[in-house]
Order: structure tokens, then sequence, then C-alpha cells
């Protein structure tokens, strides 16, 4: 929200002497997040006046039209006669009044003017654009034109306003009410100690019979619609310089009188309104939801297909306006531009300034993607009772810079409605700063804010219709604390109560991540919201678990409006992106929450803030949000090892994601397995299945490997890229947590190398689990350091693994017979397991 500093001292008598950014100060120290103070004009220097202009010459022979045009400036260049100047623009005619600045100022951007030859001609100053002088964007992209009875030789710095302060606040979502003026004015008044003159104060005449007819269908959309009418608008009306000055400086366009006196009144008092040209609506205007299939087209030409959700202004014909979205093209107020290109000026307007429920208007203005100035403000909460005022400060305008005339008729429909009211301890917010405010400062804050207060230590508050954020006794102790001053609150370090520190769980993610970063990985965080065609993409079975989403009911992106059930479809677009930048060696890792959703959906109760939450009510929370187990996930793509002096690089393969999931097991010190596996999105024939043993049965907790080469091109990814995703918390739940120092043993070790000869189907880990249960409790290790597979030498379909083992007694120096006994068993093991059989 843009707020001029010269609006703003409308309604609040700042101090001469304070600034913009005197004002910044205060309003943060408020709570508003002021970001910016633009200083318009700082550079700017006269001589700038208001000229008329007496004549043009047409200069021939040039690339584009040129004009030499001799320009009555009055007295500003201290001669009286006529100023001679060279001017491209073409949207101006002799008699008009411009904008003038003569040899000696300064414009925007340190801009120095003097007098210049050129195209043939000395020009002794320049007629200037509204960009020129940084007024922004007026919709002409031309020389400024000013009203016929504007004085030449007026200082035009003065007159177009050029010189402000314009504070820049990034309005919260909570915070609707300062999307206007009144808003930030009342902020601002409240920060100051100072009286503040309400714009929306206005005698308003009550509703009558005569009004426009309005017919509501449904109140829960729409619960006040007012309705005035405005007659006999000139046609030659324009808006004045100071109403298109104050829309500029808030960053709108002019349009035309009708149209920039609804914004400009939206942008004082923060309530949206809409004119509709009479002539051109058909009936009683009603509000109602959509018939599926209907459509509308809006103002911006666009032809809309409406929801049922959808919340439509209509009249006899059908819908002619999205409800706090956007006006219908069919409805469209038509200006003198219109009339001077053969059709015909807008003279009777009825003005609509309603209010719409909050939910419906976010929804539709996302589902259409057409966020507009009204919907922001509806969205955010707008001041139900501000309507009628805003209405009428509508018609006052339209009347005054018009020349219409308002009707006596005046509609107004509002459903029952009784104030807000909140009964709060009068210490509360004591309690929740840790700060002893008192009774009177609270009451004295409340009040300040708009509330209503009565009582004594039980204080019963009534909300102001324009602070909709105000909801329960929390939101009213942050209004005591952000008015008192944040700044002042003490500094004071919580006490944890002894003997507790990290969980298991979150050493174990800690321990998990300092490994994968140390072998390589670098740590990326994804959003965890997902859109549903990823699982295609995925190559998942339609009956896949992981298809099974928990959906957001208001989702940051309508793409994406499910909680992720896997950690892939996040790295692999991060592996994505930053492979289309130009770093094409990559691995990437991220552990964080998956989310199922639980067979019984329950809804989670309100915690309490006034205490530690029970275990009972921690249990009900907990019973109502879905499973959210933790897993671990890496992704590779180019070179895993570079290429240098010191030898050869590799490219990353299905062992090295492999390799990862091994990585994690050792931090969780669980044992895990390795075998062949396929699954979704993984090549089958180089993906493998990653298990641990619960209770004797195995337990499939994730895959790894090369992925599928259909992914790779659905997804857009390098070739050979390879993946792995293990769910932490089970190799948690098997896992010890309690570290094991080795054992350091004085006694030599006994190394014994076995070449064994198996079928190619045969996983190498059920022959060194083989080996390792029949080499007994001697075996320290075991290490798998060749494969073959000549079919000449070994046979067809067969190949050979050779491990190397090495043996150690806790108590003795191991003699050769031991060590090969034991070895010997472990052959013998492999031999009646999988077939195994020593090579010769």
């Amino acid at each position: 929200m843009r707020v001029p500093l010269s609006w703003l001292r409308e309604y609040v008598d700042l101090p001469a002497t304070e600034t913009g950014r005197d004002v910044q100060a205060k309003l943060i120290s408020a709570g508003l997040e002021v970001e910016t103070v633009e200083h318009l004009g700082a550079d700017l220097k006269g001589p700038l006046v208001v000229g008329q202009v007496l004549t043009i010459e047409e200069l021939e022979g040039f690339k584009k039209p040129i004009r030499f045009c001799t320009v009555n400036v009055g007295q500003a260049n201290g001669t009286g006669e006529p100023q001679e100047i060279v001017c491209g623009a073409r949207n101006f005619a002799v008699g008009d009044k411009v904008v003038v600045v003569l040899p000696g100022a300064t414009l925007p951007g340190g801009f120095s003017i003097s007098a210049r030859k050129t195209y043939g001609k000395t020009s002794h100053g320049m007629i200037c654009s509204s960009d020129e002088l940084g007024m922004g964007d007026d919709g002409t992209h031309g020389i400024i034109v000013l009203p016929p009875a504007t004085e030449v030789g007026k200082d035009a710095i003065e007159l177009l306003e050029l010189v402000d302060e314009v504070l820049d606040i990034a309005v919260t979502a909570n915070r609707g009410d300062c999307l206007s003026i009144r808003g930030v004015a009342r902020e601002t008044a409240i920060a100051y100690g100072l009286p503040l003159r309400d714009p929306a104060l206005l005698d308003v005449p009550g509703p009558n019979a005569y009004g426009y007819p309005v017919k509501i269908a449904d109140p829960t959309g729409c619960d006040r619609f007012t309705a005035r009418t405005v007659t006999g608008l000139s046609a030659e009306a324009r808006s004045p310089i100071w109403l298109q000055r104050r829309l500029q400086k808030v960053g709108m366009r002019p349009i035309s009188l009708a149209v920039d006196v609804t914004n400009y009144v939206m942008m004082e008092l923060g309530q949206p309104l809409h004119a509709y040209d009479r002539s051109l609506v058909q009936g009683t205007i009603g509000v109602r939801r959509a018939q599926e299939g209907e459509k509308i087209v809006t103002l911006d030409g666009t032809e809309r297909k409406l929801h049922a959700e959808d919340l439509v202004i209509t009249d006899d014909r059908g819908p002619i306006g999205l409800a706090g979205v956007m006006g219908g093209a069919n409805t469209e107020i038509a200006d003198h531009d219109a009339a001077e290109n053969g059709g015909n000026a807008t003279s009777d307007v009825v003005i609509e300034a309603a209010h719409f429920d909050q939910v419906s208007i976010a929804r539709t203005a996302r589902r259409h993607k057409l966020s507009s100035e009204a919907s922001r403000r509806f969205e955010r909460g707008v001041d139900p009772q501000a309507a009628a005022a805003a209405a009428q400060r509508t018609v006052d305008l339209l009347v005054l810079l018009a020349g219409g005339t308002a009707e006596a008729g005046v509609t107004e429909i509002s459903a029952p409605s009784a104030p807000h009211t909140i009964s709060v301890p009068a210490d509360h917010p004591d309690k929740v700063a840790g700060v002893e405010y008192g009774r009177e400062t609270v009451v004295r804050r409340l009040q300040e804010v708009g509330c209503d207060v009565y009582g004594q230590d039980e204080l019963i508050v009534t909300v102001p219709s324009w602070r909709p954020d105000l909801d329960d006794i929390n939101d009213l102790a942050e209004e005591v604390i952000r008015l008192e001053g944040y700044e002042n609150l003490p500094s004071t370090l919580p006490r944890p109560p002894a003997g507790r520190g990290l969980t298991s769980r979150q050493r174990l993610h800690r321990r998990v991540g300092r490994a994968l970063a140390g072998a390589g990985y670098v740590e990326a965080l994804n959003y965890p919201f997902v859109g549903e065609q990823v699982f295609d993409q995925l190559g998942l079975d339609a009956d896949d678990p992981a298809r099974r989403v928990v959906r957001l009911v208001n989702p940051l992106s309508d793409e994406e409006p499910a909680l992720r059930t896997s950690l892939l479809p996040g790295l692999l677009a991060a592996l994505r992106r930053n492979d289309g930048r130009g770093a094409h060696d990559l691995a990437l890792f991220e552990t964080g929450l998956v989310f199922h959703p639980r067979d019984e959906q329950r809804v989670a109760a309100d915690l309490p803030v006034d205490r530690r939450p029970s275990e009972d009510d921690l249990a009900a929370l907990d019973a109502a949000l879905p499973d959210q187990p933790r897993h671990v996930a890496v992704v590779l793509a180019g070179a895993r090892e570079q290429a240098g002096w010191w030898g050869k690089g590799r490219p990353a393969d299905w062992a090295d994601a492999v390799e990862s999931a091994r990585t994690v097991a050792r931090e969780a010190r669980a044992e895990l397995g390795v075998r062949k596996g396929q699954y979704g999105p993984w090549h089958p024939g180089r993906c493998a299945e990653l298990f641990v043993t619960v209770d004797g049965e195995e337990r499939v907790v994730g895959h790894a490997g090369e992925l599928h080469p259909r992914v790779l091109k659905t997804l857009g990814l390098p070739a050979r890229t390879c993946a792995m995703e293990l769910d932490l918390d089970a190799l948690e739940r098997v896992g010890d947590d309690i570290p094991q120092a080795p054992g350091i043993s004085t006694f030599p070790v006994a190394t014994q190398d076995v070449a064994l000869v198996v079928d190619a189907f045969v996983p190498a880990s059920e022959v060194e689990a083989a080996l390792r249960e029949g080499a007994g409790e001697l075996l320290e290790s075991i290490r798998l350091f060749d494969v073959y597979d000549n079919a000449e030498q070994l046979g067809e379909g067969r190949k050979s693994l050779a491990y190397a083992l090495r043996f150690r007694a806790k108590d003795r120096t191991l003699t050769v017979d031991e060590a090969s006994a034991a070895r010997d068993a472990a052959v013998a093991l492999a031999g009646e397991r999988v077939g195994a059989v020593l090579r010769s």
C-alpha cells in the first residue's frame, strides 16, 4: 500500500517538521512493515510553469515528425515574450495549456535543461510529458495537456504536486484495514497521540423504497449491499489534477472521471466500489452463485467460464460482474473518448458498495488468476460498516466534479449481525508480555484502536467493524503490546528444565546430515507441496500407496495442492534447475517429513496458550494430524569423481546411490539389507531394494539406483541420473541410539580370501549373509572386493564373487588351522544355502 504523506496529513495534523522517515519509524514501531519512503521530486528544480501553445510549425525533412512551437509562459521567463521550443509530440494543439520547463531547471534523474540547437532551430526549454516529470503512467504516453482554465505562468511543481513523500507499506494478510489511507491514518494518529479526522464520518441518508432494485440470493456470500444512483454526468467532465495525482502516487492509472472516483474512494476508505452504466443494466441487480458453465467477459476483455462457487453480480440477462473481483464489459462505463469515437458517454451510473465473504472472493480470484485491488481488500477483510459512507462519498464527488445529480433513492440491504465482543482479563496482556501494563493502559490502548471497553477485572471488549482480525483475547493482548512498543519488552532467556536435550530422532537427523555432507552431498531444502501429476511422471502404479495424498484446503498454488509423500519430486526439480543453469555435476540430499493421510479423518482442537498443553491435548492433536515419517533422499548426476592430473574421473552410478543408503544406515547403527528390486521411477535392472529385519520379518524401507530413462525424459533430467530414498524413522526404530565404541584388540588379524562361483541371479547379499553366519563369532569383517563373470571360464549364467574375510579372537592369537576352519565352515554354508562352489 502506497501512502502519500500529503494525503495522510489531511486526516492527521502531523507536525510540519515530520518527514516521511520519521513517520516510517513511528509506524514500524507500531508493527507496520514500512519498506521504503520514496521522495518524489527530490532532485526536481524549477522553473517549471504552465504555458499556452501559441503557434505550431511542422518541420519537414526529418525521419520523425518535429514541431517548432511558440509558447506563452507569462513572466516566468523574465521577458514576457513567447518561448520557442522544439517538440516531437503530437497530442497537443494551438491553444492548449501545457507544462513547460525552462532553461536552468533540472528534471528528475538529474537531467539539466538548457537552450540548445536541434533540428535547425534553437529550443529554449521543453514541453513535458508525465514520464519526464516522474509522475508515473497517465494513460496517454504524451504531453500533459492541462484544463483550459489553468492560469498561464503558474508554478507547475505546486500545481501537479510533484514534490511529496510516499510510504510503501507491506500490508500483512491480517491487516486489511491498512489497505486504505483511512486505516494508515488511524495507525499514524495512534502512534503520534493525535486525533483522527475520519473520512468515513459522513451524513448518510437512510434506505428507502426508491433506490435501484437489488436482490441478494446468497446472504452468506454478500451480507451487505448499498446501491446509489447519480444521473446527468457531464460528458466533458475530466478528473481534476489533484485526483489524478493522488491515484498516480498510490500506483493507479487515471482512466475516466467515474472510474477514477471509485478508485479514489477505495484507496481513501478501503471499501471497493463499482460503477455500472445505468443504461446498460437491464432490470434488477442480483447477487448469487454462478451456474456451472455460465460465462462472462470481464473488463480486461477476457471471456471467463464461471465455476459454481463463484459469486456473481447479475441483471435480467445474467452475470454482469465477478463479485468483489472485476466488473463485466457489458455494463462498462464509457468516457468522453468513447463519445469522440462515435459512441455515447455514460451519463447515469449506479454505484455498488457491497461487503462480500473473504474466502469466497479469495477463491474466485485465485481460480480465475485475476487478482485486483478490490479482491486484495475483500480477501483481507473490509469494514462492512463503511459501505454506505463509501457510496455517499462517491456520490458527493460525482456531483461535485461531473455536475451530476444524486437521486433520492437509497438501496441498502444488510443481513442481521451483532458486534463481536470478547471477554478478556484485564491482566492478560501483562501475562503474555511479562510486563505489568495495568488496567488503565490496557483500556486506553484498546480504545485507541476503536474498541469499546467495559468492566473492571474482567473486560468486555467490543471489536470495531474495521478490525475483523481481532478474534480472541490474544489478539487484544497483541494490540496492547505492539502499541506499547515491542522494543520495550525485556529480554529474558528461557530456562529449560535440566536433563532435557535433543531427542534420539533429532540426533539421528543431524548425524545423517553431517555424514552426507561429508560424503560430498549438498543439502537442498524444498517446499513440501506437490501436484498429483508428478506421480504419473515418476511412473508409480495406479494403486501405489504414495498416490494417497493429504490435500490442502487453501493451497499456495493450485498446481501443487497436496503434501508430498516422497522427497524425490522436490529434489529432482532442484537437480533439473541447477543442471539447466550450468551445474552438471550434482549430488544433492534432503531430510524431511512426508505426509500420509490416516484412514480416520479428525479435526484438531485449539490448544490453550496460557498453560502447557496436557498429554491428552497433545495426543488429540497428534491423532488429528496425518502420519509424518521423516525420510532421507539423495539424487546424483554427472561426475562423482572429477578427472585431473591425479587420474581419470568417473560418473555417478547406481552404486553411489546404494552407498549413500549404507552411509545413512551406519549413522543409524542399523543393519541394512540390499537386494535387487523394482519400483516406480527406478530402472528395473539397476534398482536396489533396501530392507531391515524387524522381529524376524523383512520390511522394505526404501530404494536406490539409477532412474528409468522414461522418467528422465519426462522430467527433463540428465542421462544416468541416480537416486535413493529411505525411511529414516524406520531405521531409527531398528538402530541403536547408544554409540558403541569399537573394540581394539591386541591380537593380530588373520585374513582369508575366498572366490565363490554362483548362479548369476543370486544376490551378493545372500552369499555374504551365508558366509557371515557360517564363519561364526571369529569373523570380524567381510568385504566383497571382486566380481567376475567370464562365461568361457565359469560357464553360461555363472559369476564369481571374491570376498576378503578377517578373523580375530578377543583372547588369543588365532592359529592358521582355526582361521582355515572358520573359512571352510563359511564356504560350506554358502554352498548349502546358495549353491556356491570354490573357484578353482
